[in-house]
């Protein structure tokens, strides 16, 4: 096993494993996952894939995923740490605009099994970025930390890409009508913006009356198109909560809550608990999927 730990912002292990072992979970963001060589079985949430060569997946910060192998295989894990965004002052960078598109993919994907990469040409573009950085990391240290950051930002760029051309959000069965995808899509896109999420404006945006998209939505997605947005805003409280050093003060002005208190009595409302206890737990409640919340994996 090698692990090579790109000073803190980022982690990466590169390691050949002929059986698969539980290990430690911790509040990344996220962890991409490279099978260099071999073959077997991803599961998530106790649904299972294929996976062999050039496979890429996100595994989420959760216990509720596991490897079954086949062939030995040669994994590359690209862990994003919280570190990057407190230590803003070592890395020339807009942190708000990455941390907004790194919560975005957390609060985003479905945790379900299965290569996030739908083409080939992207999947060649991370291959090469995930290479360029194990060779940085080994050869320059730290020095080369700067170039290691732009390389991540390119490849979370690639990744977003992908999940927008996905079905990553949680509908009922038999679901097939893409337009409720282009709505939620819309929505987490803008979720700090307010007026975008008026109804007026989504009837507008997708020509429909005001009183259809709040009865389209429900029926599409089983809630209302209010209690969605609270809950898509707080997932990224939990992230904020977790991994960045923004105040509560901040989080409510971002996310547009009236204030600190009104944040708070939300937060209770809908994960069950106050933000100290939440924040001194140390695990993510609304992020959990419901198949990770009832059966997670030991």
């Amino acid at each position: 096993m090698q692990v090579i730990e790109a000073f803190k912002p980022f982690e990466i292990q590169e390691i050949e494993l002929t059986d698969w072992k539980q290990r430690p979970v911790k509040n990344n963001f996220f962890e991409l996952v490279l099978v260099k060589n071999g073959t077997g079985t991803q599961c998530i949430n106790y649904n299972e894939h294929a996976y062999n060569k050039g496979s890429i997946f996100l595994l989420p910060p959760l216990k509720c995923h596991s490897f079954t192998i086949a062939q030995p295989t040669q994994f590359v894990f690209l862990k994003f740490t919280d570190s990057f965004f407190k230590n803003i002052n070592r890395i020339t960078i807009d942190r708000n605009e990455w941390f907004k598109e790194a919560s975005y993919i957390l609060s985003n994907y479905n945790q379900l099994p299965g290569d996030i990469i739908k083409n080939d040409v992207d999947r060649n573009h991370l291959e090469s970025l995930i290479s360029m950085i194990l060779q940085e990391s080994r050869n320059y240290g730290e020095s080369s930390i700067n170039l290691v950051t732009s390389l991540m930002t390119s490849i979370l760029e690639i990744l977003i890409r992908n999940i927008k051309k996905g079905s990553y959000f949680e509908l009922p069965k038999n679901n097939s009508d893409d337009r409720i995808t282009k709505m939620l899509t819309y929505i987490n896109e803008n979720i700090d913006k307010t007026e975008l999420l008026k109804v007026e404006n989504l009837s507008d945006v997708f020509m429909m009356s005001p009183t259809y998209v709040s009865e389209f939505f429900k029926k599409q997605v089983n809630m209302t198109l209010r209690e969605y947005i609270i809950k898509a805003k707080l997932k990224l409280v939990e992230i904020r909560l977790l991994n960045s050093d923004f105040t509560l003060t901040q989080i409510a002005d971002e996310l547009g809550f009236t204030d600190v208190s009104h944040l708070s009595k939300t937060f209770k409302r809908y994960a069950g608990t106050s933000i100290r206890e939440f924040k001194n737990n140390g695990e993510y409640m609304l992020l959990k999927r419901g198949a990770c919340a009832s059966n997670i994996r030991a």
